[in-house]
């Protein structure tokens, strides 16, 4: 594992209790960044901190409430100090299903979850990481966002939505030291195996030219790197972490 230098960095990472989230945290946690987990399961955030280190906090926060996402920044600030790394794991698959079959609140949770959960998170730290002059964030789209995968129209259009947001909020803040970058992952076998098909999830694998499923060590490598120092030029870009499904 290379070494990324995060030390003396406060990082958000929503979503952070478990799969794709975990990695990264414990990836941050590594190297040496003060990590604050943000999940919707407090107790499982807890948890889960508790298991990597003294530098890694927990807090249960919904990041479809825009007012609770306001106040933990402000709090995760006071506590730690300036908050100059966001990543936005939090998200939802959905059923699989056509898209002519899902009913209006099914969709409208998807997106409320993957698209507003995200902007709400952006817009908490954004500010003051303009205050201080530097910020790295990184949000956590899909091949989705790009491809648009059948039965998972939701999702395909969130994420799509999360790529844009991405590269709006990239330019907006270009003039600054702050990059803001996504990540089109291919599946990973995490718990969001549990809310689709087993059709639906052969179809991913067959669609990936390694052969094999995403490992969640392999997101944190990346995401380690977009979030540190070293990337000081690259923002509003899109990152593939597709095994190869993806050629553009």
């Amino acid at each position: 594992m290379n070494q990324i230098d995060l030390n003396g960095h406060v990082a958000i990472v929503t979503g952070g209790a478990q799969g794709i989230g975990q990695a990264i945290v414990e990836r941050f946690a590594a190297s040496g960044a003060t990590v604050e987990i943000w999940d919707l399961d407090g107790d499982l955030a807890q948890e889960t901190a508790a298991g990597i280190g003294s530098t890694v906090h927990a807090r249960s926060v919904d990041v479809t409430d825009a007012e609770g996402v306001m106040e933990g920044a402000k709090a995760a600030e006071a506590a730690y100090g300036p908050i100059d790394i966001l990543v936005t794991s939090a998200g939802i698959a959905g059923p699989t299903m056509k898209t002519w079959e899902y009913a209006p609140e099914v969709w409208a949770r998807v997106m409320k979850i993957n698209v507003d959960g995200t902007w709400n998170c952006c817009r908490a730290v954004v500010p003051s990481m303009i205050r201080q002059g530097y910020g790295r964030i990184v949000t956590i789209a899909s091949i989705a966002g790009k491809e648009g995968n059948p039965n998972a129209a939701p999702y395909s259009a969130s994420k799509a939505a999360v790529i844009g947001l991405t590269k709006s909020l990239g330019k907006e803040l270009a003039s600054y030291d702050i990059a803001v970058n996504t990540i089109t992952p291919a599946a990973a076998r995490t718990r969001i195996f549990d809310q689709i098909s087993q059709e639906h999830i052969d179809f991913m694998l067959a669609k990936i030219p390694r052969g094999r499923f995403l490992e969640t060590r392999e997101v944190a490598s990346m995401v380690a790197w977009l979030c540190s120092a070293e990337n000081s030029f690259t923002t509003g870009a899109v990152f593939d972490l597709s095994g190869g499904r993806a050629t553009y």
